[in-house]
């Protein structure tokens, strides 16, 4: 009996150490698969963080050039304006003067057209509106209907006022750039106008004459004009090219076959 417990352990402590190496190997695998699976891992995880990356990165680089495109393509200049003006009376009937200040006040929008990549080159098609005054010592009075012209120094006031819508036209060149709103400008146009409003008015010392709608002046005017400038302050000039009454107005027997010239300042914006 003790001989068969004696061998009965021995077996069982045999059997036990040979499957020491079987389990070990298997712990063993069993890690490095773990391990490797780790590595894989994090390596998949590693190529999903730098294919976000480059993706962000591309994102970034698309986004720039397209904001570059579209400031391009909206790059436009001076599309409204605003005026001030001295007005002067030329080729003047003998003994018409002017006296005190006759102005002008000019303002519309300009839609720019660029001509070349740079975008220095235009044309601009506007509307606008424009008041011209012009204080004179031509007295107008009506008689039966017609309008009478003559000249009357004895004034406290004297004037008429014309309201104009504008149509301009213009070719424009300037020194402009896309990161810049500071330049040189030239620009030369054509503007047809017309006439909706006219008043005048004459302050005696003991009459006043006030008239709405005198026939006598011309409804369309036409005229060639010039602004030149760097960035705010703008030299402007405009010549009319016919004249402001009718052949039918006249003084003393003739015609009154006035025009005007506006010199004064020009703004411009957006």
């Amino acid at each position: 009996m003790k001989k068969f417990l004696t061998l009965l352990l021995f077996f069982s402590i045999s059997a036990i150490y040979a499957q020491d190496p079987v389990t070990n190997q298997q712990i063993k695998e069993a890690q490095e698969r773990e391990e490797q699976e780790r590595i894989k891992e994090n390596l998949d995880n590693q190529k999903i963080v730098d294919q976000q990356e480059i993706e962000d990165a591309k994102r970034k680089s698309d986004s720039t050039r397209i904001t570059v495109t579209v400031m391009d393509s909206l790059y436009r200049e001076d599309q409204f304006y605003i005026g001030l003006t001295y007005n002067l009376l030329q080729n003047r009937p003998k003994g018409l003067s002017q006296n005190s200040f006759s102005s002008g006040l000019h303002i519309g929008f300009l839609r720019d057209f660029p001509l070349n990549k740079t975008r220095n080159h235009a044309i601009a098609i506007g509307l606008g509106y424009s008041m011209n005054d012009f204080r004179q010592n031509l007295k107008i009075t009506e008689i039966d209907g017609k309008f009478n012209y003559e000249i009357d120094n004895d004034f406290d006031k004297n004037k008429f006022a014309l309201h104009y819508l504008d149509l301009p036209i213009e070719f424009r060149w300037r020194t402009s750039t896309i990161q810049s709103h500071r330049f040189w400008r030239i620009y030369t146009g054509f503007k047809l106008s017309y006439l909706f409003l006219n008043k005048s008015k004459f302050t005696g010392p003991e009459e006043t004459f006030k008239y709405f709608g005198n026939d006598d002046f011309n409804k369309f005017q036409y005229g060639a004009y010039v602004s030149f400038g760097y960035n705010t302050w703008n030299f402007h000039a405009y010549y009319g090219l016919n004249s402001l009454l009718k052949s039918e107005a006249k003084l003393d027997g003739k015609s009154i076959d006035m025009n005007t010239l506006n010199i004064g300042l020009m703004f411009y914006i957006l």
